[in-house]
């Protein structure tokens, strides 16, 4: 019996969730992935999975020996691609995550012009603005946009954006402009959905503390172009990061109110799980992504702030 490539394969049905999505994920016949498994769950003398006819369940043995055979596995393909040259030349599959309108607004663009230099490279980006576990989901790099990221993960911080209040001309104009977070309890509000719970902005008040204040959500819109598009409607106040808002800054469909009470602003990271052994696609990426990203948000930043001093 060949172990590792046993192991390959206990490894496929585990992330398949059954044998013959395996089977087709490694385009082999279905009775040699279930013959493969068989043989290593004798060679090791523990039942590996729970075979039905709906599902494969994984054993409390299996899942530890598949972490094991995961790692393993990883390390493998690490030492191949040292000797195969990937280690000179970026080469082979990435995959990225980012949130949704960030990715699309910034990701995006810089993916394609990477691959442009780098023709040997493919990529699978997936928008989503749930936190990935990345080591869990087998991807190589993501963007997060959060304050505080896991341990276990590497990061390099290429900026920042704010958390800001806008709202259209028009809604200003037939409501005035808020002068303080106390005036929003006066106001219209979009916002997202909060569970059943009255929805709440923080700000933070000239002594320096954080406050979070209730606001009279007239309407919730379950996705950022949502709540745009409904403040540029004139539907109310909406909060928003200064990447969502800075288009529309710029064009004067959206103005942004209550500036001098913006909390601090949060930090954007692109992370990965590997350190010094990353291989050589994932730090080619870093490398060209992050002076990239850095000056795409400093110029959202510029972009704000510079359109509301015009307005001010």
């Amino acid at each position: 019996m060949d172990r590792l490539d046993a192991m390959r394969v206990f490894v496929a049905v585990v992330d398949a969730q059954g044998f013959s999505a395996a089977s087709r994920a490694l385009s082999m016949p279905l009775p040699t992935v279930s013959r493969k498994v068989a043989e290593l769950e004798q060679h090791l003398g523990a039942q590996l999975l729970v075979r039905s006819t709906r599902k494969v369940t994984v054993t409390d043995s299996g899942q530890r020996y598949y972490e094991d055979a995961r790692r393993i596995l990883d390390e493998v393909g690490d030492a191949e691609r040292q000797v195969s040259g990937e280690y000179r030349t970026p080469k082979g599959r990435l995959t990225v995550t980012a949130p949704t309108l960030f990715g699309r607004l910034h990701v995006l663009p810089i993916i394609t012009d990477f691959m442009e230099i780098h023709r040997e490279i493919s990529v699978q980006l997936t928008f989503t603005n749930n936190v990935v576990d990345l080591a869990e989901e087998h991807i190589d790099l993501g963007i997060r946009i959060a304050t505080r990221l896991d341990d276990s993960l590497i990061a390099r911080e290429v900026g920042s954006v704010r958390q800001i209040v806008c709202a259209s001309p028009g809604y200003i104009h037939q409501y005035d402009c808020p002068l303080s977070p106390n005036d929003l309890s006066e106001h219209h509000c979009v916002t997202f959905p909060s569970a059943g719970t009255p929805a709440q902005w923080q700000f933070r008040m000239p002594s320096g503390k954080i406050r979070s204040y209730p606001v009279r959500s007239r309407l919730t819109v379950n996705s950022i172009e949502g709540n745009v598009q409904a403040a540029l409607q004139d539907a109310g106040l909406v909060q928003l990061y200064s990447y969502q808002a800075a288009p529309h800054v710029i064009d004067s469909t959206l103005e942004i109110v209550l500036e001098s009470y913006e909390i601090d602003s949060t930090p954007v990271s692109i992370v990965h799980t590997r350190g010094r052994r990353a291989p050589l696609k994932i730090r080619a990426f870093v490398d060209f992504a992050v002076p990239r990203l850095r000056d795409r948000l400093t110029a959202v930043e510029m972009q704000c702030s510079t359109r509301h001093n015009q307005i001010a």
